[in-house]
Order: C-alpha cells, then sequence, then structure tokens
C-alpha cells in the first residue's frame, strides 16, 4: 500500500509541475502580446483629421557642417558719423530726436562761441596786411637784385610777407573747417555761430545735447548710421579660421529677440589673429530681404556653413524624444475608417531647416509616418488615441 501510494502522489507532482509550466508559458505569451499590442496605436479618420495630423515619407535632405560664430549687427565706419565740433561753444540750435532720417548736407545743430568773431577779425587784419607786406617783399628784392639795398633788408620783407601769408592760409583753414565762408567775411559777414551738417544720410542714434548745453572739442553731439551696409561682423576661433571661405552661407539670430534664423553670406575673412582671444573676424553680408529687420548693435548668434552632407531625414515634428533615445510613428495599416500606428525607435542626429536626421539603417524606408503633430499620439500609444 504504501508503495502504490507513493506513485501515486509521485504521479500527481509530475502532473501539478506539468500544468504550472503551461500556466508560465500561457502567461508569457500573454505578456508578449500585450508588448505587441502596446507597441501600436489605433485612431479613426476623425481622429486623425481633427488633430491635424499628416502622413510622410523619408526624404533625404542636406545637413551642412557648421562652424560656430559669434559678433554683433553692425555697420562699416564710412557707414556712421560721430558729429563734433572743432570748437567749443553753446548749442544754440538743435531739434533732432533719435530716430530722425537726415540726409547728407543738411544742418544739424548751431553753436555759439565769441572766439569764432576772433578769428574772422584776425583774418580780415592779416589779409589787410598781405598787400602791403607783398608789395614790400617784391620791392625789397628788385632792390637787392639791383645792389642797391642790403641782403638783411630783403630777408626781413621776405620773411614778414611769408610769415603773415601762413598764418592767413593757417586762419583760411579753420573757418573753412568751421563751416564758415571765407568770402563771406571778406565781406565784412562776421558771425558768433557756426553750423555742423551731416556728412552722410542716414538716423540719428544718438543725440547729447540740447540748446544751451556746453559742448567742448572732444564732447560726441550727435551720432548718425547709414543702415543701407548693414552687416553682421562675427568672431571665429583660431582652430576653425582656415575653413572660412569667401561666400560660405551665415545662418545667425538675434537669441534675445527672437529663435528665427536669417542668412547672410562670408565676405571677408579677417588675416590677423587676435593675439588676447585667439579669434578671426569674419564680415558677413546681409541679404537684402532681411537686412532692415535689425538694429546696430544687436548680440547675434551664428553658424558658418563649410560643407554640406546628404542623409536620410524626417520633418523634425516627427521625431519625438522618448527616455534617453528617440521614436517616430510608422503606419502599419489602414482599415476602413482606422489607422494603425507602430512606434519605432530610431537614431536621431542633426537637425537642420525643420528635418531631423536619422542615422537609423535598417528601417523600411518606404513606408509612411506620421509627420505632423505626432505628439498628439505620444501619450496614447499603447492606449489608442484620445481627443
Amino acid at each position: 500500500m504504501k508503495k502504490i501510494t507513493y506513485k501515486i502522489t509521485l504521479i500527481a507532482l509530475v502532473f501539478l509541475t506539468s500544468c504550472s509550466e503551461k500556466a508560465k508559458k500561457t502567461t508569457a505569451v500573454k505578456a508578449a502580446e500585450t508588448v505587441e499590442e502596446h507597441n501600436n496605436t489605433e485612431v479613426t479618420k476623425t481622429q486623425f483629421e481633427t488633430a491635424g495630423m499628416v502622413l510622410g515619407k523619408f526624404t533625404e535632405q542636406n545637413f551642412p557642417v557648421t562652424v560656430q560664430a559669434s559678433g554683433m549687427i553692425d555697420v562699416p565706419p564710412q557707414s556712421k558719423q560721430i558729429v563734433t565740433s572743432f570748437y567749443g561753444g553753446t548749442v544754440k540750435k538743435s531739434n533732432l530726436l533719435i530716430g530722425d532720417v537726415v540726409r547728407k548736407g543738411q544742418a544739424l545743430v548751431t553753436i555759439e562761441n565769441p572766439e569764432f568773431v576772433d578769428m574772422q577779425q584776425e583774418y580780415l587784419e592779416i589779409k589787410e596786411q598781405l598787400d602791403y607786406l607783398k608789395n614790400e617783399y617784391e620791392r625789397q628784392k628788385t632792390l637787392f637784385d639791383e645792389k642797391i639795398t642790403s641782403q638783411k633788408k630783403y630777408l626781413k620783407a621776405k620773411s614778414d610777407y611769408q610769415r603773415q601769408l601762413a598764418r592767413y592760409k593757417g586762419l583760411a583753414k579753420k573757418l573753412t573747417m568751421l563751416n564758415i565762408s571765407t568770402s563771406s567775411v571778406e565781406q565784412g559777414n562776421i558771425t558768433s555761430q557756426i553750423t555742423l551738417y551731416a556728412a552722410i544720410s542716414g538716423s540719428v542714434t544718438k543725440v547729447n545735447v540740447s540748446k544751451g548745453t556746453q559742448v567742448s572739442p572732444s564732447d560726441e553731439i550727435i551720432e548718425i548710421i547709414n543702415t543701407d551696409h548693414i552687416h553682421v561682423e562675427l568672431t571665429v576661433f583660431e582652430k576653425d579660421a582656415m575653413k572660412i571661405k569667401k561666400g560660405q552661407v551665415i545662418r545667425f539670430k538675434i537669441p534675445e529677440a527672437s529663435d528665427d534664423y536669417f542668412e547672410a553670406e562670408v565676405h571677408l575673412v579677417g588675416k590677423t589673429i587676435d593675439e588676447k582671444t585667439r579669434t578671426v573676424k569674419v564680415h558677413g553680408h546681409l541679404h537684402k530681404e532681411t537686412k532692415n529687420n535689425f538694429n546696430i548693435g544687436m548680440f547675434v548668434s551664428a553658424f558658418i556653413e563649410i560643407s554640406n552632407e546628404k542623409s536620410i531625414a524626417l520633418p523634425s515634428d516627427a521625431v519625438l524624444e522618448e527616455g534617453e533615445g528617440n521614436i517616430v510613428f510608422q503606419l502599419e495599416k489602414q482599415e476602413n475608417d482606422h489607422y494603425i500606428f507602430e512606434e519605432i525607435e530610431v537614431k536621431a542626429g542633426k537637425t537642420y531647416n525643420g528635418y531631423t536626421q536619422i542615422l537609423s539603417k535598417d528601417l523600411d524606408k518606404e513606408k509612411l509616418i506620421l509627420v505632423k503633430n505626432a505628439y498628439a499620439l505620444a501619450g496614447s500609444a499603447g492606449g489608442g488615441y484620445s481627443h
């Protein structure tokens, strides 16, 4: 009896073990099916259209190799005027405001100083003396040539004339620099005021005076900038300097103002290295359609495209981050009014011009991908799209 009982017990254990293994396998199969189903997401046609989803395929796009640079929006030196006066004085007239547009030759500021009167009086006095000194010099030269007068008298007459002639020419030059007409002065028109004029056409960017302000020769009175030749002035590190060539595309943005990128192109590359920063200057010309969007002095973050490489890509909206990787939603099938998507893991590379480089090699490039509003599907992957 004991023997029979042992056999029955052993058979029961074998039976129970067999059942347990079958249960584990069944559970594993169901778990695998659950995982497989979890990677698939189904949406109706109505949900698809309401969410603004769009299907598309992999395409070949250019992904440039770039050099990073930074700098500012600027204009060349000839497009900027700092208005100063050769002599100080009191501002008698100044009607300009920041932002005003001025033309070349336009009157900007009037300054008054009694010294201007003294200068013109001295000019007239010397001019009157010149006629007498010139005649005396010529007379003494004739007498000396005929050995009638001494060399000492001749040389003194010559020296007096040439010294006063030099003073006359110097004063005439000063008056011209002060925009005072010497011909008008010679006609007896003496003024205590001078007018400063615009040397270029442009916009007023600084006004540092008002009526009654005392100015000195070193003071910056007004600044004018002509933005017709606005450009980007960039700095590139020494290690990248040899890669920069004229004509290369510059893509830049103004970080403090916008995330939008604008385009320019390399026009000049500096030939010297800054000893402190070990950088090179790069001068870039803006495209006509964008150059009037900026203010002088804006900080620029830029990339200079030194070469291009072609690669398979998807619109950046199609590539979503998940954990440390990236995923896309691939259309598996379309049945009646339903779309069934499979979540595919991909390896993403560079992003450029709205496209993301796809580095994965084992993908079916002919299948359709959800390229727009994929994020709407991401939260419902495995559980169906919920609108």
